[in-house]
């Protein structure tokens, strides 16, 4: 066991695990592990097939540490575009809401960003809420267990400057081609988005108007191929709709906006 404090024993170990960054990933697992048996804990876990941020505790987003527990969906790297797009779109917003918000990271990164802002997180699993919880309380939070805009509270109702909705687009008959990090580790409600990949996003869509500010905006990534069907459902529910693209980051982002002049 002691033998694995040795760097160059913990790249091999997860280099036989097949890990294809095992010379960073040791690097984080080193500088994580308080002691030899927790780090030989964590290399096992790791080469068991355990997404490295659950092992480590913590996920790198947006220049924030955010802490990912076990069974809670792992932030990815592409989704800063999604915070990005948001900060650009409406810098000035003081209600921010993080739907599907998994571990909170979207809305803790915002948080970061704008400063004094009421921020809320909402997730339909409760071991993402708990997560959430402890990643947004710095900024004053409030995390909600619910379905979409059932867990909010009725009094943002028409006052959301940010509505930043990070939903499964995964169609159901493509779950099982997943990673199995994904596939085994993280929660199917997170990943799977109906037949088309799209079920969620269309509600998401469809209720945004009547708790948007007016100029309030509503940001969801999509893949590629789902990105028209997908600004369309924006446009369909009354928004102006646009799509971002990060070729850098693999990353689309609909953005849609509450009118102005438009009264619910």
């Amino acid at each position: 066991m002691t033998a694995l404090t040795d760097p160059t024993t913990v790249v091999a170990a997860l280099r036989a695990a097949g890990c294809v960054f095992a010379e960073d990933e040791a690097e984080l697992i080193l500088t994580t592990a308080r002691t030899p048996e927790e780090l030989a804990a964590m290399v096992a876990r790791r080469a068991a097939g355990e997404p490295l941020e659950h092992v480590l505790g913590w996920a790198g987003f947006h220049g924030l540490r955010v802490r990912v527990e076990p069974g809670v969906f792992v932030p990815r790297r592409r989704t800063e575009f999604l915070v990005d797009q948001a900060l650009a779109q409406a810098p000035g917003a003081s209600v921010v809401v993080d739907l599907c918000c998994g571990s909170g990271a979207v809305g803790a990164a915002l948080a970061a960003a704008l400063g004094d802002v009421e921020l809320h997180a909402a997730d339909i699993d409760t071991a993402a809420v708990g997560c959430a919880r402890r990643n947004i309380a710095p900024y004053g939070g409030h995390a909600h267990t619910g379905d979409l805009y059932d867990a909010l509270p009725p009094a943002l109702r028409g006052r959301i400057g940010i509505l930043a909705a990070n939903v499964p687009y995964v169609p159901t008959g493509e779950v099982g081609l997943l990673p199995a990090e994904a596939r085994d580790h993280e929660p199917l409600v997170a990943l799977d988005g109906g037949d088309d990949g799209l079920d969620v996003l269309r509600r998401v869509a469809a209720g945004a108007p009547e708790w948007l500010a007016p100029g309030g905006c509503v940001l969801v990534e999509t893949s590629e191929r789902q990105a028209g069907t997908a600004v369309e459902a924006f446009a369909g529910a009354g928004l102006s709709a646009r799509l971002a693209v990060s070729e850098e980051l693999y990353a689309n982002v609909v953005i849609g906006v509450r009118d102005r002049a438009v009264s619910l």
